[in-house]
């Protein structure tokens, strides 16, 4: 009894000690895969898959973004675009690089992973008393008429944070019924369309969530760029290359000063412009509960809220997707063999941010092909 009650100790002791997490400083150290377990010819394997099936599509980013959006009336770019590289990813096991592939260090557009970092911001407001519940109204911290209505006005954080706020309006000069319209209807339908009750009903739409960056800087009274820089990327060590943009037309006066409400994607261009590298740090921060090094960066609370499914969406979280069982698509998707408890940041063109928790592993890939980063991560977690 005494032994397995030992062998018991030493196994939770050795677990405990291979989950120790490296916090990387500028020069980010590397380890095999060997030294973690995972074998090298299979991981290898994996990279050689997103490599040969990485988005094809055309590199000129303006380019894309007008043929992806093409059936949406009105669509335009109005914030800044890039062309980008070629696929490039880390895998991070306890905090060390065990594998890459491509430039990680070159500066691309990453979309709808802004996203998660518009999460972020919005969880140091709340870990700062400025919301002081995700619950409450927006309408109660904005004075403007952004939320005038009987619906919009009972919109609280998190309708928008998890995308069922049904906010109808206009945002530097494009309306709600612009983003994404159902096809299958008219213009004159779309714009007549009833507005449904505030967390009824999920519906991804980048005109709320833009909503969602321009509530917020009115209530740091401050740039959101500036406010990620002081409170997450500087203490998490990123680089001084990222960058976060708005659109020509998104300027406001705050305080006297013109400052620009920042877009949470490049829909029509703008959205954060960051390296791979960076991109595995922020993903570092949230495989460790908000925590970097001894640091309390974001607050275990608001990582706990970011990945909890929602209700109108099991698939979605404060900006972040889940690979829940209860997904529409779940049985028949590329995740179905992946762990439940895996979330991720994506954005349009293949840019990924996956977090491992059962590994202690954070996955990042850029222009990755459509429909393999589930294959990849499966791939991945079978070298072991």
């Amino acid at each position: 009894m005494k032994r397995k009650f030992l062998l018991l100790i030493l196994f939770f002791v050795s677990k405990s000690f291979s989950q120790t997490t490296y916090f990387p400083s500028e020069k980010w150290e590397s380890k095999s895969p060997a030294e973690f377990g995972y074998n090298e010819k299979k991981i290898n394997q994996a990279i050689d898959f997103v490599i040969e099936n990485q988005n094809p599509g055309n590199k000129d980013l303006r380019v894309e973004i007008l043929k992806g959006f093409s059936s949406e009336p009105y669509h335009s770019i109005l914030g800044p675009t890039k062309k980008r590289g070629e696929t490039n990813g880390l895998i991070i096991k306890d905090g060390y690089i065990i594998a890459s592939w491509g430039d990680t260090k070159r500066v691309d557009m990453t979309f709808s992973v802004t996203k998660s970092y518009l999460s972020a911001v919005t969880g140091i407001a709340y870990d700062n008393k400025l919301i002081k519940s995700e619950e409450d109204y927006v309408s109660s911290y904005l004075w403007d008429k952004t939320f005038d209505g009987n619906k919009n006005s009972r919109i609280s954080w998190e309708h928008l944070l998890n995308q069922s706020s049904d906010w109808h309006g206009n945002l530097f000069g494009i309306n709600h019924w612009e983003d994404r319209p159902d096809i299958n209807k008219s213009i004159d339908e779309w714009r007549t369309e009833p507005q449904k009750e505030p967390g009824a009903f999920y519906k991804y739409n980048d005109v709320r969530v833009n909503v969602l960056a321009y509530s917020l800087l009115q209530v740091f009274r401050e740039s959101l760029p500036k406010i990620l820089k002081k409170t997450i990327m500087d203490p998490i060590g990123a680089s001084d290359s990222w960058r976060w943009y708005g659109y020509e037309n998104s300027w406001v006066n705050m305080d006297g000063l013109m400052t620009q409400s920042v877009s949470g994607g490049g829909h029509n261009g703008g959205g954060i412009f960051i390296n791979s590298e960076d991109h595995a740090r922020f993903g570092l921060l949230y495989l460790n509960n908000g925590m970097w090094n001894d640091k309390r960066i974001i607050s275990k609370d608001w990582i706990k809220k970011s990945i909890t499914p929602s209700k109108t969406n099991p698939e979605y979280g404060y900006m972040w997707w889940i690979n829940s069982e209860k997904g529409e698509d779940y049985a028949t998707s590329d995740w179905k063999n992946v762990p439940t408890n895996v979330y991720y940041g994506a954005g349009f063109g293949g840019n990924y941010i996956v977090v491992i928790p059962d590994e202690n592993m954070v996955v990042v890939g850029r222009w990755l092909g459509r429909g393999t980063i589930g294959t990849f991560i499966q791939m991945i977690l079978d070298s072991k």
